[in-house]
Protein backbone atom coordinates (compact mmCIF):
# COMPACT_ATOMS: atom_id res chain seq x y z
CA UNK A 1 0.00 0.00 0.00
CA UNK A 2 1.33 3.30 -1.19
CA UNK A 3 0.94 6.50 1.06
CA UNK A 4 -1.89 7.71 -1.67
CA UNK A 5 -3.74 4.75 -0.91
CA UNK A 6 -3.98 5.51 2.91
CA UNK A 7 -6.75 7.13 4.53
CA UNK A 8 -6.63 9.59 7.29
CA UNK A 9 -2.86 9.58 8.72
CA UNK A 10 -2.12 11.95 11.77
CA UNK A 11 1.68 11.66 10.63
CA UNK A 12 2.18 10.87 6.73
CA UNK A 13 5.13 8.06 5.97
CA UNK A 14 8.68 9.64 6.35
CA UNK A 15 9.55 9.12 2.85
CA UNK A 16 13.10 11.05 2.55
CA UNK A 17 15.96 11.72 4.45
CA UNK A 18 15.25 14.99 6.24
CA UNK A 19 11.53 13.47 7.03
CA UNK A 20 12.92 12.15 10.39
CA UNK A 21 15.21 14.63 11.35
CA UNK A 22 11.84 16.97 10.67
CA UNK A 23 9.90 15.36 13.03
CA UNK A 24 12.07 15.25 15.75
CA UNK A 25 12.35 18.88 15.70
CA UNK A 26 8.59 18.88 15.83
CA UNK A 27 8.00 16.68 18.40
CA UNK A 28 10.03 18.19 20.86
CA UNK A 29 8.68 21.77 20.06
CA UNK A 30 5.46 19.80 21.23
CA UNK A 31 6.10 17.91 24.11
CA UNK A 32 7.88 21.52 25.37
CA UNK A 33 4.88 23.30 24.65
CA UNK A 34 2.45 20.53 26.38
CA UNK A 35 4.66 20.23 29.10
CA UNK A 36 4.97 24.24 29.71
CA UNK A 37 0.86 24.39 29.23
CA UNK A 38 -0.09 21.43 32.22
CA UNK A 39 2.99 23.12 34.49
CA UNK A 40 1.54 26.71 34.21
CA UNK A 41 -1.86 25.70 34.20
CA UNK A 42 -1.50 23.52 37.44
CA UNK A 43 0.11 26.40 39.02
CA UNK A 44 -2.87 28.89 38.18
CA UNK A 45 -5.27 26.44 39.46
CA UNK A 46 -3.47 25.41 42.54
CA UNK A 47 -1.94 29.20 43.98
CA UNK A 48 -5.71 30.47 43.05
CA UNK A 49 -7.13 27.96 45.35
CA UNK A 50 -4.31 28.31 47.98
CA UNK A 51 -4.10 31.85 48.00
CA UNK A 52 -7.68 32.75 47.48
CA UNK A 53 -9.30 35.41 49.98
CA UNK A 54 -11.84 33.81 52.16
CA UNK A 55 -13.54 36.39 53.45
CA UNK A 56 -13.90 40.06 53.32
CA UNK A 57 -12.50 40.33 56.68
CA UNK A 58 -9.57 38.54 56.19
CA UNK A 59 -5.99 40.32 56.55
CA UNK A 60 -3.64 41.00 53.32
CA UNK A 61 -0.71 38.66 52.97
CA UNK A 62 2.53 39.44 54.13
CA UNK A 63 4.96 41.19 51.86
CA UNK A 64 6.85 38.55 50.43
CA UNK A 65 10.94 38.85 49.58
CA UNK A 66 12.57 38.39 46.57
CA UNK A 67 14.14 35.07 45.74
CA UNK A 68 16.56 36.22 43.18
CA UNK A 69 17.50 32.09 42.80
CA UNK A 70 14.11 31.60 41.63
CA UNK A 71 14.38 34.52 39.23
CA UNK A 72 17.37 32.93 37.74
CA UNK A 73 15.75 29.49 37.40
CA UNK A 74 12.83 30.61 35.28
CA UNK A 75 15.07 32.87 33.31
CA UNK A 76 18.13 31.07 32.22
CA UNK A 77 15.89 27.48 32.10
CA UNK A 78 13.61 28.76 29.55
CA UNK A 79 16.36 30.63 27.46
CA UNK A 80 18.49 27.45 27.60
CA UNK A 81 15.22 25.21 25.88
CA UNK A 82 14.77 28.13 23.33
CA UNK A 83 18.48 28.10 22.38
CA UNK A 84 18.51 24.71 21.78
CA UNK A 85 15.42 25.04 19.63
CA UNK A 86 16.82 27.92 17.66
CA UNK A 87 20.00 25.29 17.38
CA UNK A 88 18.79 22.53 16.09
CA UNK A 89 16.12 24.48 13.31
CA UNK A 90 18.68 26.57 11.85
CA UNK A 91 21.41 23.46 11.04
CA UNK A 92 18.19 21.70 10.04
CA UNK A 93 17.17 24.96 7.78
CA UNK A 94 21.11 24.69 6.83
CA UNK A 95 20.94 21.52 5.57
CA UNK A 96 17.07 21.74 3.84
CA UNK A 97 18.47 24.15 1.72
CA UNK A 98 21.83 23.92 0.81
CA UNK A 99 21.98 21.07 -1.44
CA UNK A 100 24.37 18.85 -2.68
CA UNK A 101 26.60 19.36 -5.92
CA UNK A 102 25.91 15.52 -7.70
CA UNK A 103 21.88 16.07 -7.82
CA UNK A 104 19.52 15.04 -10.55
CA UNK A 105 17.83 18.42 -11.65
CA UNK A 106 14.48 19.18 -12.72
CA UNK A 107 12.47 22.22 -13.77
CA UNK A 108 9.22 22.77 -12.39
CA UNK A 109 6.68 25.59 -13.61
CA UNK A 110 3.52 26.56 -11.53
CA UNK A 111 0.45 27.38 -13.13
CA UNK A 112 -3.04 27.97 -12.40
CA UNK A 113 -3.59 25.06 -11.98
CA UNK A 114 -1.13 22.18 -12.49
CA UNK A 115 2.37 21.61 -12.46
CA UNK A 116 4.48 21.46 -15.17
CA UNK A 117 7.85 19.41 -14.81
CA UNK A 118 10.64 18.66 -17.40
CA UNK A 119 13.56 16.63 -16.46
CA UNK A 120 16.54 18.49 -18.37
CA UNK A 121 18.28 15.35 -19.20
CA UNK A 122 16.06 13.74 -21.99
CA UNK A 123 13.45 16.63 -22.30
CA UNK A 124 10.65 14.51 -20.67
CA UNK A 125 7.85 16.12 -19.44
CA UNK A 126 5.13 15.39 -16.87
CA UNK A 127 2.00 17.28 -15.31
CA UNK A 128 0.79 17.42 -12.15
CA UNK A 129 3.81 14.30 -11.80
CA UNK A 130 7.18 14.06 -10.70
CA UNK A 131 9.48 10.48 -10.88
CA UNK A 132 12.10 10.45 -9.26
CA UNK A 133 14.71 7.57 -8.48
CA UNK A 134 14.93 6.54 -4.71
CA UNK A 135 18.41 7.21 -3.39
CA UNK A 136 19.23 10.18 -5.08
CA UNK A 137 19.17 13.76 -3.85
CA UNK A 138 16.83 15.96 -6.30
CA UNK A 139 16.98 19.46 -6.72
CA UNK A 140 13.89 21.21 -8.63
CA UNK A 141 14.72 24.64 -10.30
CA UNK A 142 10.52 26.39 -9.73
CA UNK A 143 9.37 29.27 -11.10
CA UNK A 144 5.81 31.06 -11.57
CA UNK A 145 3.99 32.00 -14.24
CA UNK A 146 1.32 33.61 -12.50
CA UNK A 147 0.17 33.62 -9.02
CA UNK A 148 2.28 32.27 -5.61
CA UNK A 149 2.29 28.64 -5.51
CA UNK A 150 3.30 26.10 -3.05
CA UNK A 151 5.29 22.92 -3.46
CA UNK A 152 4.44 20.50 -0.83
CA UNK A 153 5.01 16.81 -0.57
CA UNK A 154 3.78 15.92 3.25
CA UNK A 155 6.00 12.66 3.02
CA UNK A 156 9.26 14.46 2.26
CA UNK A 157 8.84 17.01 4.85
CA UNK A 158 9.19 19.42 2.35
CA UNK A 159 7.60 22.75 1.11
CA UNK A 160 8.47 25.61 -0.84
CA UNK A 161 6.45 28.43 -1.90
CA UNK A 162 7.11 29.62 -5.44
CA UNK A 163 6.72 33.11 -6.48
CA UNK A 164 6.00 35.21 -9.74
CA UNK A 165 9.13 36.66 -10.91
CA UNK A 166 11.77 34.53 -8.69
CA UNK A 167 13.52 31.44 -9.50
CA UNK A 168 13.13 29.15 -6.08
CA UNK A 169 14.83 26.06 -5.37
CA UNK A 170 14.08 22.90 -3.20
CA UNK A 171 15.96 19.36 -2.98
CA UNK A 172 15.01 16.12 -1.14
CA UNK A 173 16.31 12.84 -1.54
CA UNK A 174 13.69 9.87 -1.60
CA UNK A 175 14.15 6.88 0.60
CA UNK A 176 10.96 4.53 -0.32
CA UNK A 177 9.64 3.66 -3.27
CA UNK A 178 5.98 4.09 -3.76
CA UNK A 179 3.14 7.12 -4.67
CA UNK A 180 3.07 10.12 -2.53
CA UNK A 181 0.88 12.97 -2.42
CA UNK A 182 1.73 16.33 -4.00
CA UNK A 183 -0.57 19.47 -3.34
CA UNK A 184 -0.01 23.58 -3.98
CA UNK A 185 -0.72 24.93 -0.16
CA UNK A 186 -0.77 28.87 -1.19
CA UNK A 187 -4.39 29.53 -2.05
CA UNK A 188 -3.86 30.44 -5.70
CA UNK A 189 -7.78 30.98 -7.13
CA UNK A 190 -10.64 29.40 -7.67
CA UNK A 191 -9.74 26.23 -8.30
CA UNK A 192 -6.97 26.10 -5.76
CA UNK A 193 -8.25 22.63 -4.68
CA UNK A 194 -7.43 20.96 -7.39
CA UNK A 195 -4.20 21.52 -7.87
CA UNK A 196 -2.89 18.41 -6.78
CA UNK A 197 -0.71 15.42 -8.45
CA UNK A 198 1.55 12.60 -7.10
CA UNK A 199 5.28 11.69 -6.89
CA UNK A 200 6.46 8.48 -7.95
CA UNK A 201 9.74 7.43 -6.40
CA UNK A 202 11.31 4.50 -8.48
CA UNK A 203 14.07 1.97 -8.35
CA UNK A 204 17.10 4.09 -10.01
CA UNK A 205 16.72 1.28 -13.38
CA UNK A 206 12.94 1.19 -13.41
CA UNK A 207 13.48 5.29 -14.04
CA UNK A 208 15.74 4.96 -16.40
CA UNK A 209 13.84 2.79 -18.27
CA UNK A 210 10.70 5.33 -17.40
CA UNK A 211 12.80 8.23 -18.83
CA UNK A 212 13.82 6.83 -21.37
CA UNK A 213 10.13 5.83 -22.87
CA UNK A 214 8.24 6.05 -25.90
CA UNK A 215 7.70 9.46 -26.15
CA UNK A 216 10.68 12.01 -27.89
CA UNK A 217 10.89 15.34 -25.97
CA UNK A 218 13.25 18.10 -26.40
CA UNK A 219 15.60 18.75 -23.96
CA UNK A 220 15.85 22.14 -22.23
CA UNK A 221 18.77 22.62 -23.57
CA UNK A 222 18.47 22.17 -26.86
CA UNK A 223 15.33 24.02 -27.32
CA UNK A 224 17.11 27.45 -25.64
CA UNK A 225 19.70 27.05 -28.63
CA UNK A 226 16.96 27.24 -30.71
CA UNK A 227 15.61 30.04 -28.78
CA UNK A 228 18.86 31.93 -28.46
CA UNK A 229 18.88 32.19 -32.18
CA UNK A 230 15.19 32.90 -32.25
CA UNK A 231 15.40 35.96 -30.38
CA UNK A 232 18.45 36.96 -32.02
CA UNK A 233 20.67 36.50 -28.72
CA UNK A 234 23.96 35.30 -30.82
CA UNK A 235 23.44 38.95 -32.69
CA UNK A 236 25.58 40.37 -30.03
CA UNK A 237 26.97 37.60 -27.42
CA UNK A 238 30.66 37.21 -28.63
CA UNK A 239 30.72 39.53 -30.28
CA UNK A 240 29.68 42.80 -29.39
CA UNK A 241 28.28 41.74 -25.78
CA UNK A 242 30.12 39.60 -23.12
CA UNK A 243 30.80 35.92 -24.09
CA UNK A 244 28.28 33.32 -22.55
CA UNK A 245 30.81 30.47 -23.01
CA UNK A 246 31.61 28.89 -19.08
CA UNK A 247 29.89 32.39 -17.19
CA UNK A 248 27.58 30.11 -15.52
CA UNK A 249 28.62 29.58 -12.13
CA UNK A 250 31.40 32.31 -12.28
CA UNK A 251 31.39 35.99 -10.50
CA UNK A 252 30.85 38.94 -12.96
CA UNK A 253 32.28 42.47 -11.94
CA UNK A 254 30.21 44.58 -12.97
CA UNK A 255 29.89 48.22 -14.11
CA UNK A 256 29.06 49.87 -10.43
CA UNK A 257 31.83 48.00 -9.08
CA UNK A 258 30.07 45.26 -6.95
CA UNK A 259 30.29 41.25 -8.43
CA UNK A 260 27.82 39.34 -9.06
CA UNK A 261 27.26 35.13 -9.24
CA UNK A 262 26.08 34.58 -12.61
CA UNK A 263 23.63 31.67 -10.84
CA UNK A 264 20.05 30.62 -12.67
CA UNK A 265 18.75 34.26 -11.32
CA UNK A 266 21.00 35.97 -12.19
CA UNK A 267 20.74 35.11 -15.92
CA UNK A 268 16.86 35.89 -15.55
CA UNK A 269 17.14 38.90 -14.14
CA UNK A 270 19.76 39.65 -17.12
CA UNK A 271 17.22 38.40 -19.83
CA UNK A 272 14.55 40.07 -18.54
CA UNK A 273 15.59 43.52 -16.38
CA UNK A 274 18.53 43.37 -18.62
CA UNK A 275 20.31 47.17 -17.72
CA UNK A 276 19.75 46.68 -13.73
CA UNK A 277 23.21 44.57 -13.56
CA UNK A 278 25.67 46.00 -16.39
CA UNK A 279 29.10 44.02 -16.76
CA UNK A 280 32.24 46.15 -16.36
CA UNK A 281 33.27 47.08 -19.67
CA UNK A 282 30.26 46.77 -21.53
CA UNK A 283 27.14 49.22 -22.52
CA UNK A 284 23.54 48.94 -21.71
CA UNK A 285 22.25 48.31 -25.11
CA UNK A 286 20.50 44.82 -24.18
CA UNK A 287 17.06 44.84 -24.91
CA UNK A 288 14.84 43.51 -22.37
CA UNK A 289 12.71 40.36 -23.09
CA UNK A 290 10.11 41.13 -20.44
CA UNK A 291 7.01 39.82 -21.54
CA UNK A 292 7.72 38.36 -24.74
CA UNK A 293 9.19 34.73 -23.00
CA UNK A 294 7.05 32.51 -20.79
CA UNK A 295 8.51 31.02 -17.87
CA UNK A 296 9.50 27.77 -19.52
CA UNK A 297 10.88 29.63 -22.25
CA UNK A 298 13.20 31.51 -19.87
CA UNK A 299 14.35 27.76 -17.95
CA UNK A 300 15.38 26.45 -21.17
CA UNK A 301 17.39 29.94 -22.40
CA UNK A 302 18.94 29.62 -18.87
CA UNK A 303 19.86 25.07 -19.88
CA UNK A 304 20.95 26.51 -22.86
CA UNK A 305 23.46 29.05 -21.52
CA UNK A 306 24.34 26.60 -18.13
CA UNK A 307 25.07 23.85 -20.94
CA UNK A 308 28.01 26.11 -22.81
CA UNK A 309 30.25 25.64 -19.87
CA UNK A 310 29.99 21.45 -20.71
CA UNK A 311 28.59 19.57 -23.43
CA UNK A 312 25.17 18.22 -23.45
CA UNK A 313 26.08 14.24 -22.94
CA UNK A 314 23.45 13.27 -25.65
CA UNK A 315 24.51 16.20 -27.95
CA UNK A 316 27.42 18.60 -28.43
CA UNK A 317 25.90 21.77 -28.28
CA UNK A 318 28.11 24.58 -29.70
CA UNK A 319 27.72 28.37 -28.62
CA UNK A 320 25.26 30.26 -31.14
CA UNK A 321 27.75 32.88 -31.51
CA UNK A 322 30.48 31.01 -33.41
Amino acid sequence: MTDMDKGFQLMPDQASTVAGPVDGLYFFLCAVSAFFTVLIAALIIYFAIKYRRRSEHEPPPPKTRTDYRLELTWTFVPLAIVMVMFWWGASLYYREYRPPQNTLDIDVIGKQWMWMVQHRSTGRREINELHVPVGRPVKLLMASQDVIHSFYIPAFRVKQDVIPGRYMTLWFEPTRVGEYHLFCTEYCGNQHSGMIGRVVVMEPAKYEAWLAGTTVDEPPAIAGERLFNHFGCATCHGQRGPTLANVYGQPRPLADGASVVADEAYLRESILYSTEKIVQGFQPIMPSYRGQMSEEQLMQIVAYIKSLAAPVPAREVRPAYE
